[in-house]
């Protein structure tokens, strides 16, 4: 049985940036420090952060005078001005990615263009997003039903850094039926453009793929969804022991690809728990 390992599976740099500052923060604080949920889609970081004193709050009304660190997938300005309100300190791990997404969305609203944003609504970047970008954002995937909110109007698009290309060129096309004036501002990160490209190259090779991951992560589960293009058979994993030796019985290529919040110690182990599975069955 061959095993093919995608060379970009695992932490992208907005997350490795994001974690290490979690750590280097606990080290210098010991205690009273605090994430605004879990600092990435992935419970098994989240719970060796909590080993350390870092724990998930749901709001910042639940910390007062403490070291609040905002996550990787950003907070909208009110969040901020709320934390500041508390006497927190604040430590800003938002993915540079996602701030520029911000940013952009924070001048598209000055120059006052109806702003379309790319991406899932109740995902925590987004709405970090729609707090930069002000009332009457509308927020797609598809760019469904999208031309007839456009007639006629100048507008600026600006995606969910983790959004597949496909689905800002549905928006796009979507927009150019209809407004005057179409401004695109590409944020989709280029990390998870060429993880999504060799996901899918992969998948096309192999019989079986095991997408490692949390499942409460996007760009994890849109892995999987690529990969379900391609192949019957896929499994989407958060560690190695939900693994199963019956999936890989007479099977001759294993596919391993990884979300952008996957530790390499997951991957590590998972790599291990297939290599012994091929010992055994060949």
């Amino acid at each position: 049985m061959e095993i093919l390992v995608a060379k970009n599976a695992g932490f992208c740099f907005g997350v490795k940036r994001a974690i290490k500052l979690a750590f280097d923060t606990a080290k210098s604080y010991g205690k009273d420090v605090y994430t605004l949920g879990p600092i990435i889609h992935n419970p098994q970081v989240v719970k060796k952060l909590a080993e350390e004193g870092v724990n998930a709050v749901e709001s910042y009304t639940d910390t007062n005078k403490s070291v609040v660190i905002l996550r990787s997938h950003g907070v909208t300005p009110q969040v901020i001005e709320g934390i500041n309100k508390q006497g927190n300190k604040i430590i800003d791990a938002t993915c540079p990615f996602v701030k520029k997404a911000q940013q952009h969305a924070t001048k598209l609203r000055k120059e006052g263009y109806q702003i379309v944003i790319v991406g899932d609504e109740k995902h925590p970047e987004v709405k970090s997003i729609i707090g930069y970008a002000g009332d009457g954002v509308i927020v797609t995937e598809t760019g469904e039903g999208l031309a007839g909110l456009l007639k006629g109007k100048k507008v600026g698009i600006v995606s969910q850094t983790t959004q597949s290309r496909i689905n800002l060129l549905k928006v796009i096309d979507e927009a150019l039926k209809a407004a005057h004036d179409v401004k695109i501002l590409n944020t989709i990160c280029d990390a998870t453009s060429i993880r999504q490209t060799e996901t899918r190259e992969i998948a096309k090779d192999v019989d079986v793929m095991l997408v490692v991951g949390g499942r409460n992560s996007a760009n994890t589960s849109r892995l999987a969804a690529i990969c379900k293009e391609e192949t019957e058979s896929v499994y989407h994993i958060e560690v190695a022991d939900e693994i199963k030796e019956k999936w890989f019985k007479g099977i001759k290529k294993v596919g391993i690809t990884a979300g952008a919040s996957t530790p390499d110690w997951i991957i590590n182990e998972v790599i291990h728990k297939l290599e012994d599975i091929k010992g055994r069955i060949g």
